[in-house]
């Protein structure tokens, strides 16, 4: 009789206990990607203006000593650098629509 008692006692139990974790919230999906864009609107707005503005305080300063060819060469090679990053930027964004659309 009494392990009847025990045995009813503890599956009540349990179902008081599956029921309560039944009805708790699942947790959230993981996210199923890296969001890239406010990274790279960071960078593009906040760091990318203090390095030319960087290399500008350093062309200046070269400039004024005389040195215009160092400059001149500097100029050529940030700005080719730009380019560089520029062409990037864009091969990513291309590359992101080329695998939409190959794996649709």
């Amino acid at each position: 009789m009494i392990a009847f008692e025990l045995m009813e006692t503890a599956s009540s139990g349990v179902a008081h206990a599956l029921s309560t974790l039944a009805s708790a919230p699942l947790a959230e999906p993981a996210p199923k990607g890296i969001d890239t864009s406010g990274v790279v609107t960071f960078f593009a707005s906040k760091i990318a203006p203090i390095l030319l503005a960087v290399l500008g305080v350093i062309f200046i300063g070269r400039a004024s000593r005389g040195e215009i060819s160092k400059v001149l060469t500097s100029s050529a090679i940030a700005i080719v650098g730009l380019a560089f990053i520029a062409g990037a930027a864009t091969l990513f964004f291309v590359g992101d629509y080329l695998i939409d659309l190959i794996f649709e």
